[in-house]
């Protein structure tokens, strides 16, 4: 049972508390909040009353709205890095087609959830110094290095298979901007984004190594 004030009538009542995880349920109301109205449009309270628990309840998990948001951000990344894996084995093993699978997921979630990827790249305070946050990151980027490493049929502790995934990245990722950005021409050019994708992995990849 949760107390929840009513702010219209001053009343206190008690609601059954029927959610088994208050922690995921209050991050999921903050990412709507999120991707309505952006990192400064993130309440504590509302997500609490949205949910049905005291406003008190939410810091029984998390410090502040900081801490709030740099868990948005870790679960996004742990996502962004499963959809990259599931976009990559829905292909061959080794094939250009699971290179550019990877980059499609990518595309994908910041298509669908661009607030929470605005975050998961700004500097919001504090995140760049943590490294549970550069970790997930690393994996993230290791899903690329694999399935780089795998096409060229190299292994993945060589130089040359980061370059290439960088190139790859950087590739996917300014893509990802211009387009969650609104910019006309990646408008016009998500028409044609598999192809996009499939020239940029056959490009860069079958580069002569230097």
């Amino acid at each position: 049972m949760s107390e929840v004030s009513d702010n219209e009538t001053g009343e206190t009542h008690r609601r059954t508390y029927h959610h088994g995880d208050l922690r995921t349920v209050l991050l999921d109301a903050v990412r709507v909040q999120l991707e309505a109205h952006g990192p400064d449009g993130v309440s504590l309270a509302q997500a609490a009353r949205e949910v049905g628990v005291s406003s008190g309840a939410p810091y029984r998990h998390f410090k502040d709205k900081s801490a709030v948001l740099e868990a948005i951000v870790a679960d996004g990344m742990d996502r962004l890095k499963e959809g990259m894996r599931e976009g990559r084995d829905a292909f061959a093993k080794g094939s250009l087609e699971a290179v550019a699978g990877t980059g499609q997921a990518y595309i994908d979630f910041a298509r669908h959830e661009p607030s929470v990827f605005r975050l998961v790249f700004s500097l919001t305070e504090g995140h760049q110094a943590s490294d549970a946050l550069k970790a997930k990151g690393a994996a993230c980027f290791s899903v690329v290095m694999e399935a780089v490493a795998l096409y060229l049929k190299r292994p993945v502790e060589e130089p040359i298979i980061s370059r290439r995934a960088y190139m790859l990245w950087a590739f996917v990722h300014g893509h990802s901007f211009l387009m969650i950005d609104k910019k006309q021409i990646a408008q016009e050019y998500s028409a044609i984004e598999w192809d996009l994708l499939m020239d940029a992995a056959r490009g860069f990849l079958d580069l002569t190594p230097t």
